[in-house]
């Protein structure tokens, strides 16, 4: 029989001394999806598609799940007694707890619906997540504490909404996967430890910025295509879903690597994908599960933040390629 979440965590209590006030944390973030899951299931039944009609910070026009979601993870933290506060992708700075409710020893960063262009045409979306720690639980939280190298995270992980909703997630002791049983309504544990492969044949990447990338990158890609005629001397398939959990769900599940370049179109920005809502959580997962990410020249998780919202190139997955196209960018 397999295990439930609740089982699973008390476990990593018992056996790795975790604090119980972290699995009781991961333990409401996996309920406060299920609330998630639910409203992305009745989609245009429930009147929860399309544009809402106003901007994030980053200036990207916002879906009515993606602020409906923020609102629910948002009151699930803040209302948990676990945190001293908050940040999400959606929201400018970071959210105090409320003076009736209780505060904990950790940060929870988070974005709340990851791939929302993909929500209207039913393509896997999902939610990722970071714990920092806080020190001792205050009240007056401020942007700066939550600014932390992606080494400090306490846990990591990301509930995806597709065929099945899967809770993915580690506390530093391996990536583990949990399936949401919708009769019982419990997440029971259907992949012990996720493992990727050194090697790989799949890569994800939007090809058609190809002429905007930098030259490593553009060499790199350039050789996977050549395929058996190129140096690599083997073919190569690419995949390409334009949702972050989608791509590192497929590569944590059968391998491969993902690619968000910088490119030339804006060179102020360093990269797309977000280090504290995205980069992070996400190459911590990849790494615990024998992969690796960089940012073409760093670990991800050795970048110290300079702010909330701060982008990141990212190439993530199986170890051999992400070490091939970094030593490229050197």
């Amino acid at each position: 029989m397999a295990k439930t979440l609740d089982l699973y965590l008390h476990d990593l209590e018992t056996h790795h001394g975790v604090d119980p006030r972290l699995t009781a944390l991961i333990n409401h973030l996996a309920c406060t999806c299920k609330e998630i899951s639910f409203k992305v299931s009745q989609g245009a039944l429930a009147g929860v598609l399309g544009s809402a009609g106003s901007e994030n910070v980053q200036g990207e026009t916002q879906k009515k799940l993606d602020i409906i979601a923020n609102d629910i993870m948002c009151r699930a933290c803040t209302e948990s007694g676990f945190v001293s506060g908050v940040a999400s992708e959606e929201m400018d700075h970071a959210l105090q707890v409320p003076a009736n409710c209780d505060v904990g020893p950790y940060l929870v960063l988070f974005d709340p619906l990851d791939g929302s262009s993909n929500i209207d045409i039913n393509v896997s979306i999902g939610t990722i997540f970071s714990i920092l720690p806080a020190g001792t639980p205050h009240r007056d939280v401020k942007d700066e504490e939550f600014l932390q190298p992606g080494r400090k995270q306490l846990a990591a992980g990301y509930v995806i909404y597709g065929p099945q909703t899967q809770l993915v997630f580690t506390l530093g002791f391996g990536t583990t996967l949990f399936t949401l049983d919708l009769g019982t309504g419990n997440f029971y544990q259907t992949i012990e430890k996720l493992e990727i492969a050194p090697q790989a044949k799949e890569f994800a990447i939007n090809c058609s910025n190809m002429r905007h990338w930098e030259a490593p990158v553009q060499r790199y890609i350039t050789e996977l295509l050549a395929g058996t005629t190129g140096p690599r001397g083997k073919d190569f398939n690419m995949r390409w879903v334009a949702a972050m959990v989608a791509e590192v769900h497929r590569i944590l599940n059968r391998g491969g690597i993902f690619m968000y370049p910088r490119d030339d179109r804006d060179p102020s920005k360093p990269g797309k994908l977000r280090l504290m809502y995205e980069a992070n959580p996400m190459s911590w997962l990849v790494e615990q599960a024998g992969g690796r990410s960089t940012n073409g020249k760093e670990d991800i998780l050795d970048i110290t933040p300079e702010g909330l919202h701060q982008r990141v190139a990212v190439f993530l997955g199986a170890k051999e390629e992400v070490d091939l196209v970094t030593s490229y960018h050197r």
